[in-house]
């Protein structure tokens, strides 16, 4: 039977873990009636969150076995593959009653450190820092998502300290490398399952995308939930500030804002920081500081950039020419994208794009 996994978020100051192991019983004993199994549950108790692991038929089954034990019907419910669940969320250990635990014997509260690093070689010799971070990822237990490409790897940590360690032994590592060599690298934590959305750690996932496009070049950035949970854990971890960003809340939102105009005007060769300003409700003072606290750039420099990001990629698919990826990408002319893009990596498109021609 396929594999489901819901939220419930309960808006009472009486919630306890007593309480929802009551409630995962009476699942139990009505269970049989929908065609479900119930196989896990996880509890935040300081955010009065509750996700349950179950095999059924169909989520409706799902949703009437909660309905008919307790009433406390999920707020979402979302399908989930087994690759997926043993990726983000077997880990840990379930000691009774379904619930789970971490290692130390604390309730798994089933936040996960979603890390994302995207790197680019310019030269094609430094794959196997590639593959030394993806050692790292592992040693400190990390678990690889598979990614569709080379030069994005997307892990998954059970404690936000373990993947800030990482994340420093992987800075230091990529800060090694002689030449023609960049990274970004984000942590974001959240929960498996959102109010809205049909994907594991869905907006999680967008949120460690989200730094990783906008974030500057060799500088780790967290998120402020990152560094609260890292702080609760027994191994606290060492930070070398100079190399670490911390994103609050209220930046965050400012960040996907700010990535959302991006992506809709990036195409647009008139596009400059004067109408990013105007989208932002933010007047051009305003914008310059913003945007230079965060990602090291201003406006204008930020728009080249995330442009030129973009036609890395674009360059790497080899299926379109540098004239029509100049113009996809909002640049007035072939000609000053390859001008930009050279004084930008110290190599032309087309040598690049040869690099990783197939």
């Amino acid at each position: 039977m396929p594999l489901y996994m819901d939220i419930h978020t309960v808006d009472s100051d009486d919630f306890t873990v007593e309480d929802v192991i009551k409630a995962h019983l009476r699942d139990l004993a009505v269970q049989e009636r929908f065609g479900v199994i119930q196989r896990k549950y996880w509890v935040n108790e300081e955010d009065k969150m509750v996700f349950c692991l179950m095999e059924g038929p169909n989520k409706e089954a799902c949703h009437k076995t909660h309905e008919e034990s307790h009433g406390m019907t999920a707020c979402n419910i979302i399908e989930v593959s087994d690759d997926e669940y043993n990726i983000f969320m077997a880990r840990g250990s379930t000691q009774k009653d379904d619930l789970a635990y971490m290692a130390d014997g604390n309730l798994d509260t089933g936040f996960r450190t979603i890390m994302q690093v995207n790197t680019s070689d310019f030269s094609g010799k430094y794959q196997h820092y590639i593959i030394e971070t993806k050692s790292l990822i592992e040693k400190f237990h990390g678990k690889i998502v598979r990614q569709p490409n080379d030069d994005e790897t997307m892990a998954s940590f059970l404690l936000a300290s373990d993947a800030i360690i990482a994340a420093m032994a992987i800075a230091n590592l990529l800060q090694t490398v002689p030449d023609n060599f960049e990274y970004r690298l984000a942590l974001v934590s959240g929960t498996p399952v959102d109010e809205k959305g049909i994907d594991l750690f869905e907006v999680t996932k967008k949120r460690v995308r989200t730094l990783c496009q906008i974030g500057l070049n060799n500088v780790v950035y967290l998120d402020a939930n990152t560094k609260a949970l890292s702080q609760k854990e027994s191994n606290i971890p060492k930070v070398n500030h100079a190399h670490v960003k911390i994103v609050d809340t209220t930046d965050f939102s400012f960040c996907e804002q700010l990535i959302k105009i991006l992506s809709d005007k990036c195409n647009d060769p008139y596009f400059k920081s004067e109408e990013m300003g105007r989208l932002l409700g933010m007047s051009k003072a305003q914008t310059y500081r913003k945007i230079k606290a965060l990602t090291g750039m201003s406006p204008n420099t930020l728009i080249r950039e995330l442009r030129l990001r973009r036609s890395l990629k674009a360059l790497k698919n080899n299926h379109k020419t540098v004239a029509e990826i100049a113009y996809d990408l909002g640049f007035n002319s072939p000609t000053y994208f390859t001008r930009v893009f050279r004084n930008r990596y110290m190599v032309l498109p087309t040598s690049f794009a040869r690099i990783y021609a197939s």
